[in-house]
């Protein structure tokens, strides 16, 4: 292949939406690097692999940053503003160090008790449907971390609809008009939301973040306090809403993982790894722009900007590193994935995503002994884009 070639993954429509991971394996069968045209209306270069994406992941030639995206890129930022995620170092290394200082894993554990009581309260009112079906989607998987992580940073119930729409509309409309129009109310939003808390604060960590000091005085600046919140929480419950749903998906599809697991409850920590790598939330991460031409195999992706995304969902797929990639397995020994990515931008929120999906995926099989999927697995509706990878919907009957 030379570098003039560039795949199509739009032309490949549906197909390549609900399931992109043969094509991924095709490519790499290739070489480590494609140029590819990808729904979000940008022609990009595409790295695929176990290695060749850790790589990628922590090469400081690619940066974060948007204003290192050549002049020419027709894609706007999605940010309300600067955060970790759209940082490059130093200023990364500060930003995360200041949320760390209040995003703690205690924080985290703490919140067990209350996920597992939302769960309770929504599976109460899922299992009283008379006609015993619902899609899965708006019954757990979307209010169960959208309410957690409103009720973490103290954003108000009546809110979280409006936010719904405006975050799959910034995540997944392949209307660059209606993304840009949605990322422009959530920045609103939250500026209303954080005059609100200075003038009253209170003990949710979006209050805490405004307070917040390093040792030296450092604290995030206004806008740093939009992005920080924009990004807690978009990312705080979309990757943990599609973690679920696929994660369940592939239980449902795979009766004998279904069976062992309810066997064996004890293998839910591992289930979930193994979800998070056969088919996990973030298809390719947030984009990444050349600061300097970089070789990666046989290729040299040129400098000034040009944008490179890494396949999680195939360096989760690459048989050199996972024996059978394509078998979903429960007792598969967990570790070694990329769901959550790699390096420095790894995740911060991989601990409250896992215990949600801990709690929730063990608490809908125990009350749910019979659920099974409503509808063909070819059929079910998937989020567009590459950012983020899941059904739109996801339909379960049950014996009520």
């Amino acid at each position: 292949m030379t570098a003039a070639e560039v795949v199509d993954l739009v032309a490949m429509g549906e197909d390549f939406v609900r399931d992109p991971y043969p094509v991924y394996a095709a490519l790499r069968e290739r070489g480590p690097v494609h140029r590819v045209r990808i729904p979000e209306g940008a022609e990009a270069w595409l790295v695929v692999g176990y290695e060749a994406g850790r790589a990628a992941l922590v090469d400081p030639r690619l940066s974060k940053q948007w204003k290192n995206a050549a002049p020419s890129f027709p894609i706007s930022s999605p940010s309300a503003g600067p955060h970790m995620l759209n940082s490059d170092p130093p200023d990364h290394e500060r930003l995360r160090k200041l949320v760390v200082r209040e995003f703690t894993p205690r924080r985290i554990e703490q919140l067990a008790p209350r996920v597992q009581q939302i769960t309770d309260e929504l599976l109460d009112a899922m299992l009283a449907l008379p006609e015993g079906r619902t899609d899965l989607v708006e019954a757990l998987s979307f209010p169960l971390p959208i309410s957690v992580i409103c009720e973490l940073l103290g954003v108000p119930m009546l809110d979280r609809a409006a936010f719904r729409g405006w975050t799959s509309t910034v995540l997944s409309d392949p209307d660059p008009g209606a993304r840009l129009a949605a990322s422009g109310e959530v920045a609103a939003y939250l500026a209303d939301l954080l005059e609100r808390k200075r003038l009253d604060p209170g003990q949710d960590l979006m209050s805490d973040l405004i307070r917040t000091t390093d040792e030296d005085g450092d604290r995030l600046s206004a806008d740093e306090l939009l992005g920080t919140a924009w990004l807690l929480l978009v990312a705080g419950h979309e990757t943990t809403v599609n973690l679920i749903s696929n994660g369940v998906l592939a239980l449902l599809t795979h009766p004998d993982q279904l069976a062992a697991l309810r066997a064996d409850m004890t293998l839910m920590t591992n289930a979930v790894e193994e979800m998070l790598r056969y088919d996990g939330p973030v298809e390719t991460p947030t984009f990444r722009f050349t600061t300097e031409p970089v070789r990666i195999g046989d290729t040299v992706v040129p400098g000034d900007g040009e944008l490179v995304l890494v396949a999680l969902a195939d360096a989760n797929h690459d048989p050199a590193r996972f024996p059978e990639p394509g078998r979903f397995d429960v007792r598969r020994p967990a570790g070694g994935h990329v769901a959550f990515g790699h390096g420095i931008h790894y995740c911060l929120g991989a601990p409250l995503a896992r215990l949600e999906a801990r709690i929730a995926v063990r608490t809908l099989l125990e009350r749910c002994p019979d659920l099974a999927l409503d509808a063909h697995p070819a059929a079910l509706p998937w989020r567009h884009g590459m950012l983020i990878r899941g059904p739109q919907r996801l339909p379960v009957h049950w014996k009520p």
